[in-house]
């Protein structure tokens, strides 16, 4: 099992830190510097973190200068919608995102919003894959799209919309933070000019992430100090976290295609399963291209939190959606904009899969589905 005696298929809400990356910052116990101090310690620790932009860089597909540092893909998206539109606001006060966005993008377009911003949606379809074919009206200022889906795993085709975007003048992000590891990912290549991604994803330490931001973009900040990274983003930049960073996306990256094909391999493998043995099972997204690394399965006639304690008794950790909706009892918002009833949008889980996750794992849960799900969906008749 991929933990001590538990099974965690949560890995889209936080994956454990990856040997590498507990070796970098190991690597950096008790050595002191502020990287923005002139004096050795300082000049040394500043060494470090421009290794660490420089490795993530390369990896990224972006020049080390793009690269700024945040506390995760939160902040990230946060200062690339609303620094975004501040930046443009008094000529382009259009925001654009769709409604299957991480909470991150969707409560910074509210923010925003509340500044004066006017939204627009692209439309999705039953897979929640963006309907693209339509020109964008000249008033927007920013728009993004996530590459892949925190909760579903459906990949969008950022290259697509990247294109469609700048037909129109508009600043393109993506949320990158589900896509970098699992399937190829390069700044440069996909046409955008700002994209997020989080450490504490790929193995790395929780606490640090970046905005790759294209040089001649100029966001707002939305925070003040120091301006330590491109005046952007203020605040000293975590040395070891920033190691601890790099390492694990170069081995992310490293082990990707070998990764995509084992974790594809074990995902088909439950929800083949799944389906063969318990009734009524629904694979969200299914018509659509998606990450290796994520699956959902509606069970219908469950409660999701009922069906989760359930797993969670007998020793596997998954998930209902977004860890940052955690522990709030509501149906999927994703799965809502992508046409399910209320009831199916609430019946639903998540399973996502890394480094650790093996074979007995899957076949772990699939000993115990059936009638976990029995179980649940008897409770949820009474």
């Amino acid at each position: 099992m991929s933990g001590a005696s538990r099974v965690y298929l949560d890995h889209a809400a936080s994956s454990p830190l990856v040997a590498e990356a507990a070796a970098a910052m190991a690597a950096l116990d008790g050595v002191p510097g502020n990287p923005s101090s002139l004096h050795t310690s300082g000049r040394a620790a500043r060494r470090v973190v421009e290794e660490a932009r420089e490795s993530l860089a390369a990896d990224l597909g972006c020049h080390p200068m793009e690269l700024v540092f945040t506390s995760g893909g939160t902040e990230a998206d946060n200062l690339a919608i609303v620094g975004g539109w501040r930046a443009r606001a008094s000529e382009r006060p259009g925001v654009l995102t769709s409604p299957v966005e991480h909470p991150a993008v969707l409560e910074a377009v509210d923010a925003a919003r509340t500044e004066g911003a006017a939204d627009h949606w692209l439309p999705v379809d039953t897979n929640g894959v963006a309907i693209l074919e339509r020109p964008l009206p000249a008033s927007i200022g920013i728009a993004s799209l996530q590459w892949v889906n925190n909760e579903t795993g459906v990949i969008q085709d950022v290259a697509g919309f990247a294109e469609l975007a700048a037909s129109s003048g508009a600043w393109r992000h993506s949320d990158a933070v589900q896509a970098l590891g699992h399937v190829p990912v390069s700044f440069s290549d996909a046409g955008l000019d700002a994209m997020s991604i989080s450490a504490h994803k790929v193995g790395g330490p929780v606490g640090i992430g970046a905005l790759v931001v294209r040089r001649e973009v100029d966001l707002a900040p939305i925070g003040f100090g120091g301006g330590q990274e491109r005046k952007l983003r203020s605040g000293t930049v975590p040395v070891a976290l920033a190691a601890g960073f790099a390492a694990a996306v170069r081995a992310a990256v490293a082990r990707l295609d070998h990764e995509a094909v084992r974790l594809r391999s074990l995902g088909d493998h439950l929800v083949a399963a799944a389906v063969a043995a318990v009734p009524e099972v629904t694979v969200n997204g299914a018509d659509a291209v998606r990450s290796p690394a994520v699956v959902n399965l509606t069970f219908h006639g469950v409660r999701a939190d009922d069906l989760l304690l359930l797993l969670d008794a007998s020793g596997i950790d998954c998930s209902t959606g977004s860890a940052c909706t955690a522990g709030v009892s509501r149906p999927s918002e994703v799965l809502l904009a992508m046409g399910r009833t209320e009831e199916d949008a609430s019946a639903s889980l998540r399973f996502s899969f890394g480094p650790g996750t093996t074979a007995a794992d899957i076949d772990t849960v699939l000993a115990v589905l059936p009638d976990a799900v029995a179980r649940a969906r008897t409770a949820a008749h009474r």
